[in-house]
């Protein structure tokens, strides 16, 4: 790029570039050719030059579409088959316990999403089932616990499997926003709960 940038005013320069990401093809000055790899965008080299620099093709920026807004309660688990604080196993969709898999009681396996709690975002995906009994008092959704100590102010104690330095927080108010279905086993829609058995259809 320093002899790019070297070589502005000289008008025998002659920069190719490929579109979306791709790499600079070759720039020839003085008869030579080199190859380099191309910035994320091209800015122009000068005024004069300005037609024979092509800029990268950006992909146009997606919106995420709500399928379904909500509120309701969060507690939050760690299920990682340690048996530690009332675990039950590795999760129900086959993947290890991870940051962002969140348990519902009746959304299908695979759905994605994201809540908010005083203002702060964490996105989601449905990978297990729960809460249990406590989804018959409207605590809708479990959360990570690695999540619920960021959202919380508090810290995740990998030793005990809890969230600490929280003021106690168990349990919070939280907003939802499925942008996402999964295809695995469960009910679109509202929350229902475990009870009800909407996980199995």
């Amino acid at each position: 790029m320093n002899t790019l940038f070297g070589l502005r005013n000289n008008r025998k320069l002659t920069a190719l570039t490929a579109v979306a990401g791709a790499a600079f093809v070759g720039v020839t000055a003085f008869g030579a050719t080199a190859a380099s790899a191309a910035p994320a965008t091209v800015a122009p080299v000068n005024a004069a030059h300005t037609s024979h620099t092509a800029k990268v093709a950006q992909a146009p920026e997606q919106k995420e579409q709500a399928l379904l807004r909500g509120s309701t309660t969060g507690s939050y688990f760690w299920d990682d088959a340690s048996g530690r604080q009332g675990d039950t196993g590795m999760p129900a969709i086959g993947k290890p316990m991870q940051k962002g898999l969140f348990s519902s009681p009746s959304w299908p396996l695979g759905t994605e999403g994201y809540i908010v709690y005083k203002g702060k975002k964490a996105k989601f995906f449905i990978g297990d089932r729960g809460p249990g009994i406590p989804s018959d008092n409207g605590v809708m959704l479990d959360i990570d616990g690695k999540t619920f100590a960021e959202l919380t102010g508090g810290t995740w104690n990998t030793n005990t499997l809890t969230v600490e330095n929280n003021g106690g927080d168990g349990h919070i108010k939280i907003d939802y926003v499925i942008t996402k279905w999964g295809n695995g086993p469960g009910t679109k829609g509202a929350p229902q709960p475990f009870s009800s058995g909407a996980w199995r259809a």
